[in-house]
Order: C-alpha cells, then structure tokens, then sequence
C-alpha cells in the first residue's frame, strides 16, 4: 500500500499524522426516523470506536485501533503509532488532550522516531500548574498552534470515510466489529489509491 502510495506521490516528504477516535454506529437508522422515535428511543450505551493515525496529505489511515465507547482515547494511542510508524517514517504526529500524557509523547520521539508532537494540554491534568515532565512542559511554554491546527485533517478523514462506507456497522458482537471496521479501513485506503491512479 505505501509502495503505491509514494507512487501516486500520497506520500510527502515531511509527513504529518493526526492521531483521533470517532465512534459509529451498530444499526442503519435515518436521523429522521430517530427523531420521530424520541432521542431515548434512538440512544445508544455502547458504541464501536475506531481510534485512527489519519495521514494528513493524502487522508489515509495509517493505524487503526478498533474498540468500544465510551472509553478513554490515551491507551489506544500506542498502538495505533506503532502501526503507523511501521509503514511510513511519521515527521510530526498531532494529538487532542485526549492524549494528554508524557508517555505519548516519550513513545513518539524516543521509541518511533518521530521528530515532533503536539499533543495539546489537558487542563484537568495540571489546571493552572506548570507540568513536571520535559515535552509536556515544552507545549505549555510555546504550543505551536498552526501547526496544531492540521489535525482537523483526521476529522476530514473520518467524514470522508463515513461519506462513502456510512456510518452504521453491520456485525453484531464486539469481535465481528472489530474485523469490520479492520476492512472499511482498508477499503478506504484502497478507494483512495485507486482515485490516485
């Protein structure tokens, strides 16, 4: 995939990678019919979550995790940039406070050779205290906030994929969705490289 990817020039040079969660849904029901149901009728306790490393550029998903909400989004930041950092060399790898923690950051430029993160501060971490820890204390000194910015290319990407897979999941159990969401994330892949061919 990536080999073709850089083919089709998908793959810049200095990539930037939006780590994010989205969750979808379990049945195929029009926002219509939900709202002549009443939203109690139409709420869901649990739903699946695919936490994803959205490439920037091109808007392929280069590491998926699949799981189910709500849930906290921070453990399922390792592997899914360890999946992504086996397929292509991450320049800089961009973070919601969701993701909040030293360890993500020591992962990405220590261990996956990274060269730099964002990874906004989460307030309920530190309130108006200065972080202990040397990357954390790097965002609050100066948050580069441009570049930040970019990670509205995961929420693209997300749209993207729901646009055209939709957003409501066939399988039932946890595990079949869990392989469903595996092959739309390679079947968006695949859509992407075939309209770069």
């Amino acid at each position: 995939m990536v080999r073709r990817a850089r083919q089709h020039d998908l793959i810049d040079a200095a990539p930037v990678a939006a780590v994010d969660a989205t969750g979808l849904e379990t049945r195929h029901v029009s926002a219509y019919f939900g709202l002549r149901r009443g939203s109690e009728g139409h709420r869901q306790r649990a739903w699946p979550k695919l936490t994803a490393v959205v490439h920037a550029h091109s808007h392929l998903i280069l590491g998926a995790v699949p799981g189910v909400g709500p849930s906290q989004d921070s453990p399922d930041f390792t592997p899914a940039m360890r999946q992504a950092a086996a397929l292509i060399r991450i320049d800089t790898a961009l973070g919601d406070a969701g993701y909040d923690a030293e360890h993500n950051h020591r992962l990405c430029r220590e261990d996956l050779g990274v060269r730099q993160t964002v990874i906004r501060l989460n307030q309920r971490n530190t309130g108006r205290r200065w972080p202990k820890t040397p990357y954390r204390r790097a965002m609050r000194r100066r948050f580069p906030k441009v570049l930040y910015n970019q990670r509205w290319h995961a929420e693209s990407g997300f749209s993207q994929h729901k646009r055209r897979l939709g957003s409501a999941l066939t399988a039932r159990g946890d595990a079949s969705q869990a392989r469903e969401l595996v092959l739309r994330v390679l079947t968006h892949n695949l859509m992407i490289l075939a309209e770069a061919a």
